[in-house]
Protein backbone atom coordinates (compact mmCIF):
# COMPACT_ATOMS: atom_id res chain seq x y z
CA UNK A 1 0.00 0.00 0.00
CA UNK A 2 1.01 3.45 -0.56
CA UNK A 3 1.14 6.80 1.69
CA UNK A 4 -2.12 8.48 1.21
CA UNK A 5 -4.25 5.13 1.14
CA UNK A 6 -7.67 4.91 3.03
CA UNK A 7 -7.94 1.27 5.07
CA UNK A 8 -10.74 0.50 7.75
CA UNK A 9 -8.64 -0.63 11.16
CA UNK A 10 -10.34 -2.49 14.26
CA UNK A 11 -8.40 -0.86 17.41
CA UNK A 12 -7.25 -3.47 19.54
CA UNK A 13 -4.50 -1.59 21.96
CA UNK A 14 -3.13 1.50 23.33
CA UNK A 15 0.32 2.31 22.94
CA UNK A 16 3.22 4.18 24.47
CA UNK A 17 3.13 7.46 22.94
CA UNK A 18 -0.22 8.44 22.95
CA UNK A 19 -1.20 6.39 19.95
CA UNK A 20 -3.52 3.51 19.58
CA UNK A 21 -2.73 -0.11 17.82
CA UNK A 22 -4.33 -1.80 15.13
CA UNK A 23 -3.56 -4.64 12.27
CA UNK A 24 -3.83 -4.35 8.74
CA UNK A 25 -3.75 -7.96 6.79
CA UNK A 26 -0.81 -8.77 9.66
CA UNK A 27 1.10 -5.61 9.88
CA UNK A 28 0.77 -2.90 13.11
CA UNK A 29 -0.74 0.25 12.23
CA UNK A 30 -0.41 3.12 15.14
CA UNK A 31 -3.10 5.82 14.53
CA UNK A 32 -3.83 8.91 16.99
CA UNK A 33 -7.68 9.66 18.23
CA UNK A 34 -9.14 6.68 18.36
CA UNK A 35 -9.97 4.04 21.40
CA UNK A 36 -9.64 0.47 21.43
CA UNK A 37 -12.78 -1.61 20.61
CA UNK A 38 -13.74 0.77 17.94
CA UNK A 39 -13.35 0.82 14.04
CA UNK A 40 -11.90 3.91 12.30
CA UNK A 41 -11.53 4.50 9.14
CA UNK A 42 -7.62 5.59 8.44
CA UNK A 43 -5.26 7.82 5.93
CA UNK A 44 -1.69 5.87 5.79
CA UNK A 45 0.66 8.42 6.75
CA UNK A 46 3.76 6.27 6.61
CA UNK A 47 4.46 2.76 5.19
CA UNK A 48 8.29 2.71 4.78
CA UNK A 49 8.97 1.08 7.62
CA UNK A 50 8.71 -2.44 7.65
CA UNK A 51 7.99 -3.37 11.32
CA UNK A 52 5.22 -0.84 11.36
CA UNK A 53 2.93 1.73 9.47
CA UNK A 54 1.53 5.30 10.86
CA UNK A 55 -2.14 6.58 10.08
CA UNK A 56 -4.41 9.46 10.85
CA UNK A 57 -7.90 8.77 11.80
CA UNK A 58 -10.25 10.33 10.18
CA UNK A 59 -13.77 8.87 11.02
CA UNK A 60 -14.95 6.55 13.45
CA UNK A 61 -17.25 4.10 12.34
CA UNK A 62 -18.05 1.83 15.50
CA UNK A 63 -17.62 3.97 18.20
CA UNK A 64 -16.41 2.96 21.52
CA UNK A 65 -18.93 3.53 24.95
CA UNK A 66 -15.82 5.24 26.50
CA UNK A 67 -15.48 8.05 23.45
CA UNK A 68 -16.51 11.48 24.72
CA UNK A 69 -17.03 14.63 22.30
CA UNK A 70 -13.51 16.83 22.17
CA UNK A 71 -12.80 18.81 25.70
CA UNK A 72 -10.47 20.84 23.01
CA UNK A 73 -13.58 21.34 20.17
CA UNK A 74 -10.99 22.08 17.24
CA UNK A 75 -8.92 18.91 18.01
CA UNK A 76 -12.03 16.61 17.64
CA UNK A 77 -12.45 14.20 14.71
CA UNK A 78 -14.43 15.77 12.64
CA UNK A 79 -11.92 18.45 11.88
CA UNK A 80 -9.41 17.73 9.05
CA UNK A 81 -6.36 15.69 11.60
CA UNK A 82 -3.80 18.29 9.81
CA UNK A 83 -5.74 21.04 11.61
CA UNK A 84 -6.15 19.39 15.13
CA UNK A 85 -4.37 21.50 17.76
CA UNK A 86 -1.71 18.78 19.23
CA UNK A 87 -1.24 18.57 23.37
CA UNK A 88 -4.61 16.85 24.06
CA UNK A 89 -4.37 13.56 22.68
CA UNK A 90 -6.49 12.04 25.08
CA UNK A 91 -9.22 14.23 25.21
CA UNK A 92 -12.05 12.24 23.00
CA UNK A 93 -11.96 9.58 25.97
CA UNK A 94 -13.68 9.41 29.28
CA UNK A 95 -11.47 10.68 31.91
CA UNK A 96 -11.75 7.18 34.21
CA UNK A 97 -10.99 5.44 30.76
CA UNK A 98 -8.36 7.70 29.98
CA UNK A 99 -6.60 6.51 33.31
CA UNK A 100 -7.47 2.80 32.78
CA UNK A 101 -5.00 3.45 29.47
CA UNK A 102 -2.29 5.18 31.19
CA UNK A 103 -2.41 2.59 33.56
CA UNK A 104 -2.31 -0.31 30.98
CA UNK A 105 0.68 1.75 29.50
CA UNK A 106 2.20 1.28 32.82
CA UNK A 107 1.94 -2.22 33.22
CA UNK A 108 3.14 -3.12 29.76
CA UNK A 109 6.66 -1.22 30.29
CA UNK A 110 6.91 -2.77 33.64
CA UNK A 111 6.82 -6.32 32.30
CA UNK A 112 7.91 -5.76 28.69
CA UNK A 113 10.61 -3.26 28.91
CA UNK A 114 11.39 -4.07 33.36
CA UNK A 115 10.50 -7.97 33.35
CA UNK A 116 9.02 -6.61 36.48
CA UNK A 117 5.15 -7.56 37.41
CA UNK A 118 4.74 -5.20 40.19
CA UNK A 119 1.29 -3.62 42.12
CA UNK A 120 0.51 -0.27 40.45
CA UNK A 121 -2.42 1.86 40.92
CA UNK A 122 -3.13 5.23 39.07
CA UNK A 123 -5.17 8.36 41.01
CA UNK A 124 -5.81 12.22 40.21
CA UNK A 125 -3.91 15.00 41.63
CA UNK A 126 -4.15 15.07 45.39
CA UNK A 127 -6.40 17.94 46.74
CA UNK A 128 -5.02 20.56 48.99
CA UNK A 129 -6.02 20.94 52.64
CA UNK A 130 -6.18 23.34 55.12
CA UNK A 131 -5.41 22.66 58.77
CA UNK A 132 -8.53 21.89 59.38
CA UNK A 133 -8.72 19.17 56.52
CA UNK A 134 -10.82 21.35 54.44
CA UNK A 135 -10.21 21.22 50.53
CA UNK A 136 -9.07 23.91 49.44
CA UNK A 137 -8.18 23.49 45.76
CA UNK A 138 -8.93 20.06 43.89
CA UNK A 139 -9.05 18.90 40.45
CA UNK A 140 -11.76 19.67 38.39
CA UNK A 141 -14.47 17.38 37.56
CA UNK A 142 -13.84 17.15 34.08
CA UNK A 143 -9.96 17.51 34.13
CA UNK A 144 -9.51 20.89 32.77
CA UNK A 145 -8.03 24.19 33.85
CA UNK A 146 -4.95 22.83 34.94
CA UNK A 147 -1.98 24.02 33.12
CA UNK A 148 -0.14 26.62 34.68
CA UNK A 149 2.66 27.18 31.96
CA UNK A 150 1.76 26.97 28.23
CA UNK A 151 3.75 27.19 24.79
CA UNK A 152 2.64 28.72 21.94
CA UNK A 153 4.39 29.34 18.28
CA UNK A 154 4.14 32.29 16.04
CA UNK A 155 5.00 30.77 11.97
CA UNK A 156 6.43 33.65 9.96
CA UNK A 157 2.42 34.84 8.71
CA UNK A 158 2.01 35.78 12.24
CA UNK A 159 -0.40 33.33 13.42
CA UNK A 160 -0.02 32.32 16.84
CA UNK A 161 -1.31 29.16 18.53
CA UNK A 162 -0.14 25.68 19.50
CA UNK A 163 1.26 23.17 16.86
CA UNK A 164 -1.02 20.88 15.15
CA UNK A 165 -0.93 17.27 16.70
CA UNK A 166 3.05 15.65 15.26
CA UNK A 167 3.56 18.55 12.77
CA UNK A 168 5.41 22.09 12.85
CA UNK A 169 2.10 24.00 11.50
CA UNK A 170 0.76 26.29 13.91
CA UNK A 171 -3.02 26.29 14.56
CA UNK A 172 -4.81 29.47 15.34
CA UNK A 173 -7.48 28.57 18.08
CA UNK A 174 -10.47 29.74 19.77
CA UNK A 175 -9.51 28.19 23.52
CA UNK A 176 -7.39 26.81 25.48
CA UNK A 177 -9.15 24.31 27.46
CA UNK A 178 -6.25 22.66 29.89
CA UNK A 179 -5.00 26.11 30.60
CA UNK A 180 -6.35 27.98 33.83
CA UNK A 181 -8.37 30.89 33.62
CA UNK A 182 -5.91 33.57 33.35
CA UNK A 183 -3.47 31.60 30.96
CA UNK A 184 -6.10 30.68 28.44
CA UNK A 185 -6.91 34.51 28.40
CA UNK A 186 -3.93 35.51 28.14
CA UNK A 187 -3.42 32.99 25.23
CA UNK A 188 -5.75 34.57 23.38
CA UNK A 189 -5.25 37.67 23.43
CA UNK A 190 -1.36 37.42 21.73
CA UNK A 191 -1.54 38.20 18.17
CA UNK A 192 1.32 38.07 15.64
CA UNK A 193 4.93 39.04 16.06
CA UNK A 194 8.16 37.51 15.36
CA UNK A 195 8.21 34.10 14.73
CA UNK A 196 9.25 32.11 17.39
CA UNK A 197 7.86 30.82 20.52
CA UNK A 198 5.88 32.28 23.18
CA UNK A 199 5.80 30.82 26.92
CA UNK A 200 2.75 31.86 29.59
CA UNK A 201 3.74 31.14 32.77
CA UNK A 202 1.21 31.57 35.85
CA UNK A 203 2.96 31.22 39.79
CA UNK A 204 1.58 31.41 42.81
CA UNK A 205 0.69 35.00 42.59
CA UNK A 206 -2.04 34.65 39.75
CA UNK A 207 -0.45 37.48 37.46
CA UNK A 208 0.62 35.60 33.95
CA UNK A 209 3.82 36.39 32.63
CA UNK A 210 4.49 36.05 28.88
CA UNK A 211 8.31 35.30 27.60
CA UNK A 212 8.69 35.62 23.76
CA UNK A 213 11.43 33.31 22.36
CA UNK A 214 11.63 34.88 18.86
CA UNK A 215 13.46 32.46 16.32
CA UNK A 216 17.11 33.08 16.18
CA UNK A 217 18.19 34.25 12.33
CA UNK A 218 18.59 30.80 10.35
CA UNK A 219 22.44 30.45 9.15
CA UNK A 220 21.25 27.93 6.84
CA UNK A 221 22.41 25.31 8.83
CA UNK A 222 19.69 25.25 11.77
CA UNK A 223 18.42 21.59 12.95
CA UNK A 224 14.58 21.60 12.47
CA UNK A 225 12.88 21.20 15.90
CA UNK A 226 16.38 22.95 17.58
CA UNK A 227 15.14 25.42 19.99
CA UNK A 228 16.39 29.08 19.78
CA UNK A 229 18.24 30.45 22.45
CA UNK A 230 16.75 33.90 23.56
CA UNK A 231 17.42 36.89 22.55
CA UNK A 232 18.34 39.21 25.24
CA UNK A 233 15.17 40.85 26.42
CA UNK A 234 13.63 37.94 26.34
CA UNK A 235 16.50 36.52 28.61
CA UNK A 236 15.99 39.28 31.02
CA UNK A 237 11.92 38.15 30.82
CA UNK A 238 12.65 34.50 31.25
CA UNK A 239 15.19 35.29 34.40
CA UNK A 240 12.58 37.17 36.61
CA UNK A 241 12.19 35.80 39.31
CA UNK A 242 8.89 34.57 40.77
CA UNK A 243 8.03 33.10 43.55
CA UNK A 244 5.95 29.03 43.80
CA UNK A 245 3.86 27.98 47.17
CA UNK A 246 3.86 24.35 48.54
CA UNK A 247 1.79 24.14 51.47
CA UNK A 248 3.75 26.25 53.74
CA UNK A 249 6.81 26.82 51.59
CA UNK A 250 7.82 29.15 49.37
CA UNK A 251 10.09 28.55 46.50
CA UNK A 252 12.21 30.87 44.30
CA UNK A 253 12.04 30.22 40.68
CA UNK A 254 12.78 31.90 37.23
CA UNK A 255 9.76 32.69 35.04
CA UNK A 256 11.48 30.93 32.20
CA UNK A 257 12.89 28.17 34.32
CA UNK A 258 11.55 24.63 35.19
CA UNK A 259 8.27 24.07 37.33
CA UNK A 260 5.66 21.43 37.33
CA UNK A 261 2.88 22.16 34.58
CA UNK A 262 -0.06 21.17 36.69
CA UNK A 263 -1.49 23.72 39.54
CA UNK A 264 -1.43 20.83 41.98
CA UNK A 265 1.33 18.62 40.84
CA UNK A 266 4.27 20.05 43.05
CA UNK A 267 2.06 19.71 45.99
CA UNK A 268 0.89 16.04 44.73
CA UNK A 269 4.47 14.99 44.10
CA UNK A 270 5.68 16.51 47.36
CA UNK A 271 2.66 14.54 49.35
CA UNK A 272 3.70 11.22 47.50
CA UNK A 273 7.22 11.82 47.65
CA UNK A 274 6.88 12.71 51.76
CA UNK A 275 4.30 9.46 52.48
CA UNK A 276 7.34 6.92 50.82
CA UNK A 277 9.91 8.41 52.90
CA UNK A 278 7.65 8.36 56.25
CA UNK A 279 6.35 5.20 55.28
CA UNK A 280 10.09 3.93 55.79
CA UNK A 281 10.91 6.07 58.68
CA UNK A 282 8.02 6.54 60.91
CA UNK A 283 10.26 8.31 63.49
CA UNK A 284 12.13 10.38 61.01
CA UNK A 285 15.06 10.39 58.97
CA UNK A 286 18.53 9.13 60.52
CA UNK A 287 19.71 12.82 61.56
CA UNK A 288 23.42 12.16 61.07
CA UNK A 289 22.65 9.88 57.36
CA UNK A 290 23.07 11.79 53.97
CA UNK A 291 20.49 12.82 51.79
CA UNK A 292 20.09 13.34 47.79
CA UNK A 293 17.96 15.23 45.76
CA UNK A 294 19.42 14.10 42.30
CA UNK A 295 17.87 16.04 39.02
CA UNK A 296 16.63 18.82 42.25
CA UNK A 297 15.71 21.46 40.50
CA UNK A 298 14.91 24.47 42.69
CA UNK A 299 15.13 22.02 45.63
CA UNK A 300 11.32 21.27 45.70
CA UNK A 301 12.35 17.31 47.01
CA UNK A 302 15.55 18.38 48.85
CA UNK A 303 12.58 20.67 51.00
CA UNK A 304 10.58 17.89 51.30
CA UNK A 305 13.57 14.92 52.93
CA UNK A 306 14.33 18.33 54.94
CA UNK A 307 10.78 19.16 56.68
CA UNK A 308 11.05 15.68 57.39
CA UNK A 309 14.40 15.29 59.13
CA UNK A 310 14.55 18.66 61.18
CA UNK A 311 16.60 21.40 60.66
CA UNK A 312 19.66 19.59 60.68
CA UNK A 313 19.10 17.09 57.39
CA UNK A 314 22.35 16.30 55.46
CA UNK A 315 20.73 17.21 52.43
CA UNK A 316 22.56 17.81 48.55
CA UNK A 317 20.14 19.17 45.72
CA UNK A 318 22.27 18.44 42.46
CA UNK A 319 21.27 19.97 39.09
CA UNK A 320 22.78 20.89 36.05
CA UNK A 321 20.92 24.19 35.60
CA UNK A 322 23.42 26.79 37.65
CA UNK A 323 20.46 29.55 37.60
CA UNK A 324 18.24 26.23 39.29
CA UNK A 325 20.56 25.61 41.79
CA UNK A 326 21.14 29.26 43.31
CA UNK A 327 17.66 29.05 43.75
CA UNK A 328 17.65 26.09 45.61
CA UNK A 329 20.72 27.50 47.75
CA UNK A 330 18.13 29.92 48.76
CA UNK A 331 15.02 27.82 49.09
CA UNK A 332 17.43 25.40 51.30
CA UNK A 333 18.28 27.65 53.62
CA UNK A 334 16.32 26.95 56.51
CA UNK A 335 18.07 23.65 56.79
CA UNK A 336 21.98 24.08 57.97
CA UNK A 337 22.98 20.81 56.27
CA UNK A 338 21.41 21.27 53.24
CA UNK A 339 23.03 22.79 49.92
CA UNK A 340 22.65 22.65 46.08
CA UNK A 341 25.24 21.83 43.85
CA UNK A 342 25.58 22.45 40.07
CA UNK A 343 26.36 19.91 38.20
CA UNK A 344 25.52 17.06 35.78
CA UNK A 345 24.50 14.12 37.64
CA UNK A 346 26.39 11.55 36.22
CA UNK A 347 29.49 13.64 36.93
CA UNK A 348 28.53 14.25 40.47
CA UNK A 349 27.72 10.39 41.43
CA UNK A 350 31.08 9.68 39.47
CA UNK A 351 33.00 12.24 42.30
CA UNK A 352 31.47 10.53 44.70
CA UNK A 353 32.48 7.04 44.09
CA UNK A 354 36.12 8.51 43.52
CA UNK A 355 36.34 10.68 46.58
CA UNK A 356 33.70 10.15 48.99
CA UNK A 357 35.90 9.35 52.41
CA UNK A 358 34.29 6.30 54.38
CA UNK A 359 32.49 8.57 56.85
CA UNK A 360 30.69 9.75 54.11
CA UNK A 361 30.02 6.43 52.47
CA UNK A 362 28.83 5.23 55.47
CA UNK A 363 26.36 8.09 55.71
CA UNK A 364 25.34 7.71 52.20
CA UNK A 365 24.59 4.51 53.07
CA UNK A 366 21.67 5.18 55.69
CA UNK A 367 20.61 7.71 52.98
CA UNK A 368 17.61 8.37 50.70
CA UNK A 369 18.03 9.37 47.43
CA UNK A 370 15.23 11.40 45.53
CA UNK A 371 15.48 10.83 41.99
CA UNK A 372 13.31 12.91 39.61
CA UNK A 373 15.50 12.76 36.18
CA UNK A 374 14.05 13.99 32.58
CA UNK A 375 12.27 12.05 30.30
CA UNK A 376 14.73 10.34 29.10
CA UNK A 377 15.16 9.00 32.79
CA UNK A 378 18.32 8.21 34.85
CA UNK A 379 20.25 5.73 32.47
CA UNK A 380 22.21 2.92 33.21
CA UNK A 381 25.40 4.86 34.29
CA UNK A 382 23.79 6.82 36.94
CA UNK A 383 21.76 3.65 38.39
CA UNK A 384 24.56 1.75 37.96
CA UNK A 385 26.57 4.36 40.47
CA UNK A 386 23.70 4.81 42.58
CA UNK A 387 24.21 1.30 43.15
CA UNK A 388 27.77 1.53 44.18
CA UNK A 389 27.08 4.26 46.56
CA UNK A 390 24.53 2.09 48.03
CA UNK A 391 22.21 4.16 49.66
CA UNK A 392 19.21 2.97 52.11
CA UNK A 393 16.54 3.87 49.65
CA UNK A 394 15.30 5.24 46.82
CA UNK A 395 12.07 7.45 45.75
CA UNK A 396 12.52 7.51 41.77
CA UNK A 397 9.41 10.25 40.58
CA UNK A 398 8.96 9.06 36.76
CA UNK A 399 7.73 10.64 33.90
CA UNK A 400 7.98 8.39 31.22
CA UNK A 401 6.90 4.47 32.05
CA UNK A 402 9.08 3.20 29.95
CA UNK A 403 12.58 4.54 30.97
CA UNK A 404 10.76 3.78 34.60
CA UNK A 405 10.87 0.12 33.69
CA UNK A 406 14.15 0.25 32.03
CA UNK A 407 15.71 2.01 35.19
CA UNK A 408 14.14 -0.35 37.53
CA UNK A 409 15.20 -3.42 36.23
CA UNK A 410 18.79 -2.25 36.31
CA UNK A 411 18.42 -1.43 40.32
CA UNK A 412 16.88 -4.69 40.52
CA UNK A 413 20.08 -6.67 39.12
CA UNK A 414 21.78 -4.11 41.67
CA UNK A 415 19.98 -6.06 44.87
CA UNK A 416 17.44 -2.81 45.03
CA UNK A 417 13.73 -4.26 45.12
CA UNK A 418 10.27 -1.86 44.43
CA UNK A 419 8.44 -1.35 47.47
CA UNK A 420 4.90 -1.83 47.81
CA UNK A 421 4.74 -0.91 43.54
CA UNK A 422 4.51 1.86 41.76
CA UNK A 423 1.97 4.78 42.21
CA UNK A 424 0.88 7.10 39.09
CA UNK A 425 -0.70 9.94 39.61
CA UNK A 426 -2.91 12.07 36.37
CA UNK A 427 -0.69 15.16 36.03
CA UNK A 428 -1.77 15.90 32.67
CA UNK A 429 -5.50 14.57 32.10
CA UNK A 430 -6.40 14.70 28.26
CA UNK A 431 -3.07 13.99 27.51
CA UNK A 432 -1.42 10.16 27.21
CA UNK A 433 1.25 11.48 29.59
CA UNK A 434 1.09 10.51 33.82
CA UNK A 435 3.89 10.62 36.81
CA UNK A 436 4.89 7.35 38.58
CA UNK A 437 6.78 7.36 41.91
CA UNK A 438 8.25 4.24 42.73
CA UNK A 439 10.00 3.13 46.09
CA UNK A 440 13.45 1.16 46.50
CA UNK A 441 15.28 -0.79 49.15
CA UNK A 442 18.09 -2.61 49.21
CA UNK A 443 17.54 -6.17 49.69
CA UNK A 444 19.41 -8.07 52.45
CA UNK A 445 21.07 -10.49 50.28
CA UNK A 446 22.50 -7.11 48.57
CA UNK A 447 23.94 -6.67 51.80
Amino acid sequence: MDTGDIIDLDITDVAHGGVFVGRHDGRVVFVPDAIPGERVRVRLTDVGKAAFWRGETLEVLDASPHRRAHVWRQADIDVAPERRPGGADFGHIALEHQRELKLHVLNDALRRIGGLDLATTIRPPLPVLDASGAVVAEESADGTGWRTRLSLHVDADGNVGPYAARSHTVIPVEDHPLATAAVARAALQQFGGVPGRLDLVQPSDGRVRIIARPEAPSTGRAKRGRRSAPRPADARAASEVVVETVGDRSFRVDAGGFWQVHRLAAHSLTQLVSNAVTGLYPNGLDPDASHLDLYGGVGLFAATLGEIGGPRTRVISVESDPRATEHAGENLAAWVGARAETARVDRFLAGLEADASATERERLSRGVVVLDPPRSGAGREVVERLIALAPAAIVYVACDPVALARDLAIFRTGGYETLGGVTAVDLFPHSHHLEAVAVLTRSESAG
